[in-house]
């Protein structure tokens, strides 16, 4: 069943087209992605579809009573009140109370452990993840999310990735994460000057087909030109020969003059600008940092090569901002040194970006740096790296607040790498970058004559570009070679191992002691907890039966869903208390045994 369908969609802004007659449905479980380079239009178009805003011309229709939930990029609270109050804040009464269990528990796991601080108090990372918390909490039958992987760590991306996955509704979202692409969607939108590319399947699958779909337009043109170059040839020889030429020949070969041509797809060319880097980078001895009287940072040191690809991970308030700008000298340590060689040039890019003004040119922007930079292939004009970063001649002489956040961040990436720097240090370089913007800074990173150290949530972006993973965990830096899939490997591995070890232990000092058996409560709930199971999954089979026949009786409807909701909730509490009873009761068979 369509849920949604959008038709003919235009808007404009500051005159720049970035829908032209754009079309777009959505079905029942429809998992759909929506990329594009920066400024084509994507968050207009999630906006419309969510009714926040209105197209200049175009319709969305929606069905009658679906219901839908919008994460925008900047999620919107009030200036005050408690984290929980307003995560439910736009719940309907009658659910405040039912949900409250829900919306505790999803953020608990998203990290907001106290939901009773202030939202105010809250940094830009938990905001967002109280922000991911309000919109998987609302019922609905289409979740729109607009980048929900920015500005928050890898544990709670795949955490998401999770919850996402347990989602029955349909989902749209905007995001440039590709890891997260490819497990979540099962259809890509590509939004290109205007216009919208489907293409069914995950990111991987789209990939396959857009190239596929470019060779058979490259191919179509070709045999065009061809065929234009036959008629254009019998066109002289006629006008030559004879006075009249066939009718139907000449219409033909009006068509293939005039003929609209497939455009060339711009492509971000980064050229290396890096100056060169001595024998001594940074020698890094014995810092240590605190907040308070929280630790970020205890006893690190560090002689960086010259060649590092290094990626730092940790949670959010972990203090991989802060360790970046130690090394750079926005921030001092407490305790310890931080040396620069006489050579290193750094090149700091922030995750907030430096402030704009937005009144400024673009080219004014880059010209502050410099007019011309020399490259490899010789000098280069402050325009021409404009050009080569998709800042069109006319783009160029806009001012800075026309450009969409996207944009922003790649002017202020440009501007970073025209300074000529040898130690690269990013922090979340991937937030708010277009997939196509990722591609080709990653290639350049492999290239780059210097040493990269990158803090980055996006575990594609970490696999391609870097040899080393440090991650910060309770104020130390512990150090992994090889790329973010390796860490997460020996991680799990650790983990694991770790926890085996302290199950053992525990085991042992119980065993020790007394003899391991049931309680009395456990006892009881072990006899019965395989009926209850059973009769939890028929309720809410009984219930779907329900569902599927409530089409018309919306109150009736929105009562069925809640009631699943809070089955299926009971039903995963109930086996995760299953596994712990069955583990338990294996344990104690085996000590018997013993």
């Amino acid at each position: 069943m369509i849920l949604l369908s959008a038709q003919n969609l235009s808007r404009t802004y500051m005159e720049r087209k970035v829908l032209d007659g754009a079309s777009f449905f959505l079905n029942e479980g429809d998992k759909v992605g929506i990329i594009g380079i920066n400024g084509t239009g994507k968050s207009t178009l999630l906006r419309i579809l969510a009714g926040v805003e209105e197209p200049d011309s175009g319709s969305v229709i929606r069905t009658n009573g679906v219901r839908i939930s919008y994460l925008p990029q900047i999620p919107e609270f009030a200036p005050h009140g408690s984290v929980l109050e307003q995560v439910m804040l736009h719940l309907p009464a009658d659910l405040k109370e039912a949900k409250e269990f829900e919306a505790r528990s999803i953020l608990g796991k998203l990290g907001i452990d106290d939901c009773t601080r202030d939202i105010g108090t809250l940094s830009g990372g938990e905001r967002r993840r109280a922000g991911i918390a309000a919109a998987l909490i609302q019922p609905s039958d289409i979740l729109l999310l607009d980048e929900p992987t920015n500005h928050i760590d890898n544990e709670t991306v795949q955490l998401l990735e999770e919850q996402l996955r347990k989602y029955r509704g349909a989902i749209v979202m905007v995001t440039h994460d590709r890891y997260f692409l490819s497990s979540i969607t099962d259809r890509i939108v590509e939004v290109d000057r205007g216009h919208i590319y489907e293409y069914e399947g995950n990111y991987s699958t789209y990939l396959e087909l857009k190239a596929q779909r470019e060779a058979d337009v490259q191919a179509h043109e070709r045999r065009n030109r061809t065929l234009y170059r036959q008629e254009l040839e019998w066109f002289r020889r006629g006008v030559r020969a004879r006075g009249t030429k066939s009718k139907d020949r000449l219409e033909r070969f009006h068509e293939l003059e005039n003929r609209e041509k497939p455009v060339q797809e711009e492509k971000l060319q980064l050229q290396s600008v890096a100056s060169r880097l001595g024998k001594k980078t940074v020698e890094i001895e014995g810092i240590s940092k605190s907040i308070g009287e929280r630790r970020l940072i205890s006893d690190f040191s560090c002689m960086l090569p010259r060649d590092a690809r290094i990626g730092i991970v940790g949670s959010n308030g972990a203090g991989k901002t802060t360790l970046l700008k130690m090394i750079c000298g926005m921030v001092q340590p407490d305790t310890g040194t931080v040396t620069l060689g006489d050579t290193v040039r750094i090149g700091y890019f922030s995750q907030e970006c430096e402030s704009m003004d937005p009144t400024m040119r673009v080219i004014d922007y880059i010209r502050e740096t410099a007019e011309r930079i020399q490259t490899p292939e010789g000098t280069v004009t402050a325009a021409k790296m404009l050009e080569t970063f998709l800042f069109s001649s006319e783009l160029q002489w806009n001012r800075i607040e026309k450009l969409s956040g996207g944009e922003r961040k790649r002017l202020y990436l440009l501007k970073i790498l025209m300074t000529a720097p040898n130690i690269l240090l990013l922090d979340e370089p991937t937030n708010d970058l277009d997939i196509a913007t990722l591609t080709i800074l990653e290639d350049y990173l492999q290239s780059f004559n210097g040493a990269v150290i990158a803090v980055s949530h996006d575990r594609c972006f970490l696999d391609k570009t870097v040899s080393e993973i440090w991650e910060l965990k309770d104020g130390e830096v512990h150090r992994f070679s090889g790329n973010y899939s390796d860490y997460a490997e020996k991680s799990v591995q650790e983990t694991a191992e770790r926890s085996r070890k302290s199950a053992e232990k525990k085991e042992r000092t119980f065993t020790g002691k007394t003899k391991l058996k049931f309680s009395y409560k456990e006892q009881r709930e072990y006899a019965v907890i395989d009926e209850e199971i059973a009769a939890l999954e028929q309720k809410i089979a009984d219930t779907e039966t329900e569902l599927s026949g409530c089409t018309s009786d919306y109150v009736r409807l929105q009562e069925l869903t809640t009631e699943k909701e809070m089955l299926e909730m009971q039903l995963s509490e109930k086996m995760d208390r299953w596994v712990y009873l069955n583990d338990l009761a294996e344990r104690i068979a085996n000590s018997e045994m013993v």
